[in-house]
């Protein structure tokens, strides 16, 4: 019998359908995984931002994930919104027991519109918990400069600043250059396992339909990785699959405020 390639999102639900849960299960589909999801927190939101958070107990992020991995199981899991101390101590836990090898952290502190995502206290909590279990870990600037202390301020800074922080986090890195308004935005990974660096050049997109990337990006490359690409591949695959799901979305009006990306750009 033929085997799916299988990802475990464990993130929050977002009622837009933008980013969270939803965007993973779209984004690991279309590049052909087959998506299980463990929900941490269900989000009020729109494509204007979120109104409320409701995060989910405990014992029910466990058993969402206990449930998959013990029946389905994983190739690579993703990880996305986790809200509070808790939450990540459970989630670091209850994968430990599992022993995979691909996990990709998205260290959602932020949404789009400027909403807290992570408690403070949960910050340090991260970094001692899930960061020694995480093979790769996908932070956009301001992340970064959240986990580092520290303010990055040019594109000429990325690599210097993915290699501390991956130093600091134990994993390798994909420091993601979003928020700079350069024509050319080069993201950058330090590949802890090879100590070398890689860039990805891509032409800045201008459009509003940007809800979701982050989410898209990191579950995109879960999927590659499911796949048993290499590191440097699989987030060139994600690069690629995000920066056209960009462009083919960028002409669509969907809500008032930040729209999502285009994830199906390959089929329609």
């Amino acid at each position: 019998m033929k085997e799916y390639f299988k990802v475990l999102t464990i993130a929050g639900a977002d009622s837009g359908g933008g980013a969270g849960v939803n965007a993973d299960i779209k984004a690991v589909s279309a590049c052909g995984g087959y998506a299980a999801s463990a929900i941490t927190a269900v989000t009020v939101q729109n494509t204007l931002g979120v109104k409320a958070v409701h995060d989910i107990p405990t014992e029910i992020i466990s058993g969402q994930i206990k449930a998959v991995l013990d029946d389905i199981g994983a190739d690579s899991v993703k990880i996305g919104m986790l809200s509070k101390k808790e939450t990540v101590l459970t989630v670091a836990s209850t994968l430990r027991n599992y022993g995979i090898k691909n996990i990709v952290l998205d260290p959602v502190m932020v949404s789009t519109s400027g909403h807290s995502l992570l408690l403070p206290d949960a910050v340090e909590t991260l970094k001692k918990g899930l960061f020694p279990i995480v093979r790769i870990i996908t932070p956009n600037i301001p992340e970064a400069e959240m986990l580092l202390g520290e303010k990055i301020s040019d594109q000429k800074e990325m690599e210097t600043f993915a290699e501390k922080l991956s130093l600091i986090a134990g994993n390798s890195v994909l420091l993601k250059a979003g928020h700079f308004s350069d024509n050319i935005l080069s993201d950058v990974l330090y590949n802890a396992e090879t100590k070398q660096i890689s860039r990805y050049d891509n032409p800045k997109i201008t459009t509003k339909n940007t809800h979701g990337t982050g989410c898209s990006l990191s579950s995109s490359l879960a999927a590659f990785l499911a796949k048993g690409l290499s590191l440097e591949c699989a987030v060139e695959n994600a690069e690629n699959y995000l920066q056209n799901a960009l462009r083919e979305g960028s002409d669509y009006k969907i809500g008032s405020g930040h729209g999502p990306v285009k994830h199906f750009w390959r089929f329609w």
